[in-house]
């Protein structure tokens, strides 16, 4: 895999050229529509065919996977285009296997929204060992909030992808979410009652397991909340189901290099077969960007939490999500916009912007001017790349992607040509 940087003069056609490879491939490949107005700065992914294959009268995935000893998954991913068709026509070359040697198998996670375009998702779906949906939600009493999530359930099974019911409080601030978590740790009976209500969704629903969201928890109840989330899991596993844990950690707690030695992370990896250690402050208008984040951080970050918990059932957290603030940064004051790395890449070209690329926290950024300078940072296949390789680093499990609502075509290239997807379920298709 190479990563080449879009400089001054260059458009697609020579940097195919550069490359010996075809512009219409390059750019299927990258996603990119607009091959005559390329970015300064860019990150473009090259990649080069090992076996291609030019489809016959009469062929179907499944043939063609089973003439070279493949899967109808890896031909979707090594050319996900073809899922946006439901025909392959005689005549088009398809690539069969990529050049490389790929490091080491691993899990990916994908967090999505209900309500997510279910074109993107069929397109996504070859990428993913799991399906996390956002979010079924609980109250004071113990009741779960139901979703129409039946589609999801239903599509994901049917690529293998194993479905996760993400379980989270329901409430509109931080202090309800304490508020909440303190009432059901505080009472058994209500306890009971959230596990029953759980094992009744989870039997309707068709779901894998569950990913317990562990938001912040108050210093007295977090011996409490070990033992509730041993007592969870007993009863999940008797039941066949899989628990996973989301740990969320605050921005200004990672750079603070704050833990919370009192949440025993033994007793919880022990308990659970998954922990996702995921930070989810972006753009808020307290605290720090995870975009200045740096990349180091992270890295220490899982330092101290394999040493605490298995490897094999610790995943990482990576945003897709970039911000674009307003300039000047007012600490509390300032509020990023979220955005996608395909409208981050628009943006840079409407505005003739140059992309930078920072490498103490790996993050992509560039400038723009409307009626104020506005600063966008976000992850490229860069900093896909430097995140995603904490995986053979620390010898963990997988990545957890926030979010899949859209198809970062980047992202998927460096992931597949680097890394085996694994699979929990058998394929449908």
């Amino acid at each position: 895999m190479i990563i080449h940087i879009v400089g001054q003069g260059e458009t697609i056609y020579s940097i195919a050229s550069e490359y010996g490879k075809s512009a219409d491939r390059l750019a299927l490949e990258n996603g990119i529509t607009t091959a005559d107005n390329l970015a300064i700065g860019e990150a473009m992914v090259i990649l080069y065919p090992k076996i291609e294959y030019t489809v016959q009268v009469g062929d179907t995935l499944g043939s063609i996977a089973r003439k070279y000893n493949t899967t109808i998954m890896e031909i979707l991913r090594n050319n996900p285009y073809l899922s946006d068709r439901e025909y392959i026509y005689p005549g088009e070359l398809i690539v069969i296997e990529y050049e490389g040697q790929k490091i080491r198998a691993m899990s990916v996670t994908g967090y999505v929204y209900p309500f997510v375009n279910l074109k993107v998702l069929r397109k996504t779906l070859p990428f993913l060992t799991y399906l996390s949906v956002y979010s079924h939600y609980y109250n004071e009493k113990g009741e779960i909030l139901h979703v129409d999530d039946s589609k999801l359930i239903q599509k994901a099974i049917r690529y293998g992808v194993a479905p996760i019911m993400v379980l989270n409080e329901m409430s509109a601030s931080p202090e309800e979410v304490r508020g909440i978590t303190h009432t059901i740790l505080n009472n058994q009976a209500l306890q009971n009652d959230l596990i029953n209500n759980l094992i009744n969704t989870l039997d309707r629903s068709g779901y894998y397991g569950v990913d317990f969201i562990s938001p912040y928890i108050l210093p007295a109840d977090r011996p409490l909340y070990v033992e509730f989330i041993e007592r969870l899991s007993s009863r999940l596993h008797l039941e066949g189901y899989k628990v996973f844990l989301s740990m969320t950690i605050c921005i200004f707690e990672m750079v603070a290099n704050i833990v919370y030695e009192d949440l025993q992370l033994e007793r919880l990896g022990q308990c659970v077969d998954k922990v996702m250690f995921i930070s989810y402050e972006g753009g808020y208008a307290f605290g720090i960007s995870q975009g200045l984040i740096a990349y180091d951080t992270s890295n220490n970050r899982l330092n101290y939490v394999t040493g605490k918990i298995n490897p094999e059932k610790t995943m990482f957290g990576i945003s897709t999500i970039g911000y674009d603030w307003k300039l000047p940064y007012i600490g509390g004051v300032s509020k990023g916009q979220a955005i996608s790395y395909n409208s981050a890449i628009e943006l840079a070209r409407e505005f003739n912007a140059e992309i930078k690329f920072d490498d103490v926290t790996k993050f992509s950024y560039f400038q723009y001017a409307t009626n104020y300078d506005y600063v966008v940072r976000f992850k490229d296949a860069r900093g896909i790349d430097a995140f995603v390789g904490l995986v053979p680093i620390h010898g963990i499990n997988g990545v957890g992607l926030w979010n899949i609502m859209y198809f970062m075509a980047p992202m998927w290239l460096v992931i597949n040509s680097q890394y085996e997807i694994e699979k929990v379920l058998p394929i449908r298709i």
